[in-house]
Formats: C-alpha cells, structure tokens, sequence
C-alpha cells in the first residue's frame, strides 16, 4: 500500500493507517490517565498529585501565511490548545524547524515573531528546538513541530471516552472558517475578503470553562472537523450522540463558498474553536461562561448523547429528518494544518 495525502487528514483512512502500520509494530504502556492506545490527541504522565501533559504535532499548511495567521501562530496554536482540550494548563513548547534551502530569513523571522506572540499571550515558553534545512525542490519551504507540555490535577485529565447518557454537546463558535479561508485564499475564489481563519489559543477560555465543572470531554476539531471529533467520541465512549443542524453556527460565507465547492463543512478543520461535553446540569451555566469570553462568544449548545445509536452521530436536519452524520474519509481540503 502506498501512502496517500488522505492518510494525513484526519479521517477513517488515517485512523486505519494507524491502527494497522503503527500500533500493532509498538510496544506502550500508559505512565499516567491517558496512553498511547487512547488515541486521544495527547498522553500524560502520573507525577505525584499532578499529571503532566503532553502532545505533539507537525504542520504543513499551504500556503505558509493566509488571511488571520501563518504557519507559526497555527504551531503555537495548534499544540496549546491539544494540551488545553486535556485540561492541562499549558507551560512550554519545543519547537523543530525544518526548511527548504533558499527560505527567505524574513520570513523566518516573522514567523517566528508570531510564536512569541502566542506564547506571551498565553504564558507558556519555548523551551528547546531543532533546526534543519533540506536541499532546493526536496521541501515545500518549512515544515514546523511543536510539542507541548502542560499540568493537570491527578484525576482532572479529560479523556475522549468520558461522554454519558444526557451529556450535552456545545461548540465555541462557528464551524469551518479556518479550511474555507484557507481554500478560498488558496485557490482565488474570491472569499478571502470577508473570511479569516478562526485560528487562535483557547486556553483562557478552557481555564474558565474548567471552573463551572461538569466537563466529559473536550477537544478542538481540527483535521476532519466536527464529524471526526463526533464521532471518535461515540465510538470511544459507546454512546450515540444526536446533533441539531439548526443550532450549528456557520458563517453565511462558509455556507455560500461550501455549498459552491460541495464541502461539507462538518468535516473541515477548525483551529480556534473547541467543541465539549458537558453534564446536563452545568451546560446552562457553561454556555453563559463561553460566552462571556471573546472565542466563545458565538457558543451554542448543538446536541446530546443518548443511549441508542450507539457508536454512531445522528444529524437531526433543518427540515426534520434525521442521517448519520458520516465521519470523513480524508481531507476535503488538503494541508491547512
């Protein structure tokens, strides 16, 4: 088998990749709440009273700088917030570097410049990296890895699989603004005026959120979008999940540049936006806490697990019928993270 971009994306051929090349020629075992084999997008470690959280991530967007960000604020980004969705408090980054050979040292630069911002933003430091260069026409200009490191409460983690019966289901804000950007940027279809990627670091949000309780499961939909991260959690958790379509915010221009392109854009990465479940009793007050802050403040309350379906994520649609909201693939719109 060769090995195709659709691999990468975040959907069902990703996940078989690794479930049938990766984890069966590993050896694990789990040092702390969350291994390897919880496919989660982090591991912890047990330290005393405390759980050190981990994750790690590369990014090949295309192209390296698009309207709302550039390839460094989506690494810093992209790692702080994996780290937040596991309710770590993120503290430090290692940052690899790898370029083409004739990569402008300006553009380095600024790219750079944009990690920093981040990370003052957030309070989390650079710790250690690695630079390499390729030769000319071996790399498409850089590729960037970040892994992050954050603390939680022995006991606080927050896992994928944790989702039951009468959970409710609430996302931050719109859905699909960050691939539709970038695909509109990218390809010139003329939406780039009025759209921006949504990417940003959510973990003053998270914190907040943290503190009304309640939370069963967090995660940002990046690759795949809101379909993958749906439906990881019904598999994982063996519960169904039903979603109101009409509750689903959507910028009128992802609609408009979706429904021209034939996108689904449920399935189309995010990268400022988190998707939670939440316990019945506290959903309420937690929608009114997301809210209150700038990234949530379009937050909706989208669904809720049930007990039938189990494993599946059920779209209850606009005009009232009711289809299994399909997990992707692959990638509708290759390398935007």
């Amino acid at each position: 088998m060769k090995i195709l971009l659709s691999h990468g994306a975040g959907g069902e051929m990703m996940n078989s990749l690794i479930a049938d090349s990766i984890l069966k020629n590993i050896s694990s075992r789990n040092l702390g709440e969350v291994g390897l084999s919880d496919l989660d997008d982090g591991a912890s470690i047990s330290l005393g009273d405390k759980e050190l959280v981990i994750s790690t991530d590369s990014y090949i967007v295309s192209p390296i700088f698009f309207p709302g960000g550039d390839i460094g604020k989506l690494a810093a980004c992209g790692t702080i917030n994996d780290i937040s969705m596991m309710g770590g408090r993120p503290i430090a980054l290692s940052l690899a570097i790898i370029m083409e050979e004739g990569f402008e040292t300006s553009e380095l630069e600024r790219i750079i410049r944009s990690i920093d911002e981040i990370c003052k933003r957030t309070g989390v430091s650079v710790i250690t990296g690695d630079t390499k260069v390729m030769q000319k026409g071996k790399l498409d200009k850089i590729v960037i890895n970040t892994t992050g490191i954050g603390l939680a409460g022995r006991g606080k983690v927050v896992k994928d699989s944790n989702l039951s019966q009468g959970d409710k289901i609430i996302v931050s804000g719109t859905i699909g603004d960050h691939g539709i950007s970038l695909l509109s940027f990218r390809e010139g279809f003329g939406f780039e005026t009025t759209l921006c990627s949504d990417v940003a670091p959510l973990w003053s949000m998270v914190e907040k959120a943290l503190m009304v309780g309640g939370i069963t499961a967090m995660r940002d939909p990046t690759r795949g979008g809101l379909a993958a991260t749906l439906n990881d959690w019904a598999r994982k958790s063996k519960t169904g999940i039903i979603i109101h379509e009409e509750k689903i915010p959507l910028k009128p221009e992802v609609k408009a540049a979706s429904s021209m392109l034939g996108i689904d854009p449920y399935t189309v990465a995010n990268e400022g936006k988190a998707v939670i479940g939440v316990r019945k009793d506290k959903a309420e007050k937690l929608l009114s806490v997301l809210r209150s802050t700038d990234e949530g403040k379009d937050a909706e309350i989208i669904g809720e697990v049930i007990d039938n379906y189990k494993g599946k994520v059920i779209l209850e649609t606009i005009v009232g019928g009711k289809r299994i909201m399909e997990p992707p693939v692959g990638d509708p719109v290759p390398r935007v993270c």
